[in-house]
């Protein structure tokens, strides 16, 4: 005769008849907690884009862009001839456009010839044929960089070639 024994409840088990966490939970219960979820995603991704217009649209720097300089007098500088440096010969005459804030009086040229003459005295003549508007940018930048210090404030604005002949 055998021993009486207790009958234990039985449990929800999985198709291969384990129970435990990897069970399946009632369809109720599954489809709450996977609306839980995408509701949350939701709300987080709301926060996110409506974050990133508030950035754009509403925290500008409060501080006001320089309104750009009003353009003066043009000084012209006398055509300079360089030797380029693998040889031939350049004869480039440069006007210099200064702001309205450099006044009536116009400054010297001599800074302007001295950049130029640097400048185009180390350029092939490759150079000076074939890259004729980054040649002019890079002049005119080293010109600007030249007159417009702290001091004196913007004075030039700009250039423009006036003579460009090659040889």
């Amino acid at each position: 005769m055998t021993a009486p024994t207790k009958e234990r409840p039985v449990a929800a088990a999985d198709s291969k008849g384990k129970k435990g966490k990897d069970a399946p939970a009632e369809d109720g219960e599954e489809k709450k907690g996977g609306k839980l979820k995408l509701i949350i995603i939701a709300v987080v991704a709301l926060l996110g884009i409506g974050a990133g217009l508030y950035f754009f649209v509403f925290s500008g720097s409060g501080d006001e862009a320089e309104p750009a300089p009003v353009a003066g007098i043009e000084v012209p500088i006398d055509p300079i001839t360089i030797n380029l440096a693998g040889g031939g010969y350049l004869k480039v005459g440069v006007t210099l456009q200064l702001t309205e804030d450099a006044g009536e009086e116009a400054p010297g040229t001599a800074k302007a010839s001295d950049v130029i003459i640097d400048m185009f005295s180390e350029a092939q003549p490759t150079d000076v044929t074939g890259n004729r508007d980054a040649m002019k940018a890079e002049l005119e930048q080293r010109i600007e960089d030249a007159y417009n210090t702290e001091e004196a404030g913007d004075v030039v604005m700009g250039i423009y070639y006036t003579q460009y002949v090659t040889q």
